[in-house]
């Protein structure tokens, strides 16, 4: 019998399992930063000072938790019910933040809550059709609210979808493949700009030393 078609969810549920014998520490949630390279790039402050944030695909919820404990209501969403269960374990003992287990524009469509801002590192922003996406966010932050997403530098010539394929998750004979899409900081300025964003400020964030590709970082406000 065909296999069925592989989904986004089942990818997520096998990045970063951690599926070995006995309970695994909580990562550390003392960094929240946009770039790959620790220690490297901006960091929260990039958000303004937010009461209300909420953040697409938050996989281990570290940076979700990092921001709650500095005083921001954070609710996070993920397609992965296992990275959310296991989100939910680490930290259910943090105020302030809350799991989600939806699809990123599923939520978006039934949500009501207007926020003070919507980002993704390295998240859902990269993994969904920016045509679908982009509205649902407008309208759900506030008037100046800020949109801000990361991901990695896109590679000469990429434009679109693009497939990520993973078949070293967890040794895996089979090759799992996910869609990111990649625009290089002009075109994102222009999509956003076309949503009804404002003050766009869509940048390559250049990485450390001899690394050979830096971070896009994007940010935009809500009219």
């Amino acid at each position: 019998m065909p296999r069925p078609p592989l989904t986004s969810a089942e990818y997520w549920d096998l990045y970063k399992p951690y599926r070995a014998e006995g309970e695994q520490p909580a990562p550390t949630t003392d960094r929240f930063e946009w770039t790959q390279f620790p220690g490297h790039g901006p960091g929260p402050e990039v958000l303004g000072a937010p009461r209300h944030a909420l953040e697409l695909g938050p996989g281990e919820g570290t940076d979700a938790v990092h921001l709650a404990r500095l005083g921001i209501q954070v609710t996070a969403v993920d397609f992965s019910a296992f990275q959310i269960e296991r989100a939910r374990r680490w930290w259910s003992d943090v105020p302030g933040v809350r799991f989600v287990h939806a699809d990123v524009c599923e939520f978006l469509s039934r949500d009501t809550t207007e926020y003070d801002a919507i980002y993704s590192m390295w998240g859902a922003a990269w993994f969904t059709d920016p045509e679908f996406l982009l509205p649902l966010v407008a309208k759900r932050l506030v008037p100046g609210g800020v949109f801000v997403f990361s991901h990695a530098e896109p590679g000469p010539g990429t434009y679109g979808p693009q497939q990520m394929r993973g078949k070293w998750l967890e040794g895996r004979e089979r090759e799992l493949t996910v869609l990111r899409w990649q625009y290089a900081p002009g075109v994102w300025a222009d999509l956003l700009k076309r949503n009804g964003f404002t003050d766009v400020d869509a940048r390559i964030v250049p990485p450390p030393g001899n690394e050979p590709l830096g971070t896009l970082l994007v940010r935009a406000e809500a009219a």
